[in-house]
């Protein structure tokens, strides 16, 4: 593994990250918070944004407008069923949805939440530089070569925690302001 490899796996790592943070429930209406669900519709299971388009009309209602009217009812229990505390409501042809605020102890909860997922990205960071250490031992390099390869990987590692910090540390901050 050379490091344009181990930079587009620990890039790869940050958008993971990013798209779990992102389902985490702030309080404010986001299309993310839906837009994964898996809805009955034509005999299978398909995801929300496949069936329709998803709209933040306010801070806190989402607007779904399904492509097919047909879908309406289903995309309404899909969101009901995915426990997420949101209330949704078929409305002719589009679906209501009302974010209610975050009790301060439900919005603790979350920001617990977004920790362990930043954590299991920095375990992901982590066994991608051992994994590439691996690699460097396996090579036959010279001692300079070798201890400088090692160096820039241990950077690049450093470097991605210290974004997945950040993203943790924005959405605590995203959580916690009313």
């Amino acid at each position: 593994m050379n490091l344009a490899e181990l930079q587009s796996k620990f890039a790869r790592i940050l958008e993971l990250v990013k798209q779990d943070l992102a389902t985490i429930r702030t309080g404010k209406a986001s299309p993310a918070l839906v837009e994964n669900l898996f809805v009955e519709a034509y005999g299978t299971k398909m995801r929300l944004v496949e069936l329709s388009s998803v709209a933040a009309t306010d801070p806190t209602t989402l607007l779904i407008t399904p492509f097919d009217v047909a879908n309406s009812e289903a995309i309404a229990k899909a969101i009901q069923v995915a426990n997420l505390g949101l209330t949704a409501t078929v409305e002719d042809t589009k679906v209501r949805v009302v974010v209610p605020p975050l009790s301060q102890e439900r919005r603790e909860e979350y920001v617990k939440l977004a920790k362990t997922k930043v954590e299991g990205g920095k375990v992901m960071a982590r066994q991608a530089r051992h994994d590439a250490m691996e690699d460097a031992a396996k090579a036959n390099l010279d001692e300079d070569s070798m201890k400088r390869l090692e160096k820039d990987i241990q950077e690049q590692t450093d470097k991605t925690v210290a974004e997945l910090d950040l993203l943790a540390l924005e959405k605590e901050k995203e959580l916690l302001t009313l």
